[in-house]
């Protein structure tokens, strides 16, 4: 069985076992969460590995997991598998529908060993549907939702979000939302469940609030013209004399006129905010405005103020933000800068234990906690 572990050492999930069939983007990042928050996450490696073409010690994805190495299309492999996933709680895959079952590694096969397991599929078009068979990547899957469409200038093509909207938000997330929601049913019932993760589902519910408002004649169904999607003059990016960005998010009133005093705006634009048809006017104004100085002569200026204004950063930067160094939003650890495990618990607190997990480095002793068949 599973070593003795401290209670609440490795946070709120210790003691939680997740098998992880290796795949890319947002399956292992899923994986990740659920590591950081203490679970003995066992990521199954392919030989040859996963075709992402980084350096497995620098995918930052499979920190705080432990490898081993299995051949799928193998009958050892196969079996492996199912015995890691007599011992689980959670099953991770990424495959398209239907590869798993023809692995053998698939619902109905786990669940024979291990009536009690939380199956979690994850894929970018679902288990059915017309498209679930196809291939796809997060720029499409956001395209279809309308999720991307809302993105970007009214006059250019939709700016693209890197793969953060679709693969991590609208499917990570909601993967492991999904597998704790199962997992607490499996627990409470005895009964282990398929969670169907498809980031199409989880982009279009990241929307909720957009259709409601809608609905409500509150939001117009194109870009660049309403009040979060850079329609309005002070919800925005602006360009400072430097070529750098500020961004504003002064959207109520109080934070609004703080930031058009420390602005510097003319007087004759104090009811702009207001009138719809002078927000050209007013953006215009803005514009040239945060022309006069540098990014950093306006962090200077609005950074002890509740005006909602912040500068641009890279992802270099980041980490030095006073805020984020502050709170240790990034952590160093084996010489690589990333983000710190979130959310952050008051009894089980996170961190990174351990750095990216190289194939099949943990063999021996997954096999020793996990008490696998000799020679598995």
């Amino acid at each position: 069985m599973a070593t003795a572990q401290t209670p609440g050492r490795h946070g709120p999930l210790t003691g939680v076992r997740v098998v992880e069939l290796a795949g890319i983007g947002p399956g292992p990042f899923a994986a990740m969460l659920l590591a950081d928050l203490g679970a003995d996450v066992v990521r199954v490696d392919r030989p040859g590995g996963a075709g992402l073409g980084i350096d497995p010690a620098r995918d930052v994805t499979n920190r705080n997991k432990r490898s081993v190495v299995l051949d799928l299309k193998s009958p050892e492999g196969r079996a492996g598998v199912l015995d890691l996933a007599a011992r689980a709680d959670v099953l991770i895959e990424g495959y398209r529908p239907g590869v798993a079952e023809r692995l053998g590694v698939g619902p109905e096969d786990c669940h024979a060993r291990n009536p009690r397991l939380v199956y979690g599929r994850m894929t970018g078009w679902g288990q059915d549907g017309p498209l679930a068979p196809r291939a796809g990547h997060d720029i499409a899957y956001i395209a279809v939702t309308g999720a991307l469409g809302m993105i970007g200038a009214p006059d250019r093509p939709p700016a693209v979000p890197a793969n953060l909207l679709g693969d991590y938000a609208g499917g990570s997330l909601y993967l492991v939302v999904g597998v704790l929601a199962a997992l607490h049913h499996a627990r409470a019932s005895g009964a282990g469940q398929v969670v169907d993760a498809a980031i199409v589902d989880g982009a279009a519910h990241l929307g909720a609030m957009i259709h409601g408002m809608l609905a409500a004649r509150a939001w117009q169904d194109r870009r660049g013209v309403n009040l979060l999607d850079g329609g309005c003059p002070y919800y925005g990016t602006y360009e400072t004399a430097d070529g750098r960005y500020m961004a504003v998010g002064a959207l109520e009133r109080r934070f609004y006129d703080e930031f058009a005093a420390l602005l510097g705006l003319p007087s004759d634009l104090a009811g702009a905010h207001a009138d719809l048809a002078r927000w050209d006017e007013l953006r215009e104004a803005v514009a040239a405005r945060f022309k006069s100085r540098t990014r950093d002569e306006w962090t200077a200026v609005f950074e002890d103020s509740d005006a909602c204004v912040a500068p641009v950063l890279s992802l270099r930067e980041a980490p030095h933000h006073p805020h984020l160094a502050a709170r240790g939003t990034f952590t160093d650890h084996g010489g690589i800068t990333q983000p710190a495990p979130a959310p952050r618990f008051s009894a089980t607190p996170t961190a990174v234990r351990t750095g990216p997990a190289l194939p099949g480095a943990h063999a021996a002793e997954v096999a020793r906690d996990w008490d696998l068949p000799a020679g598995a």
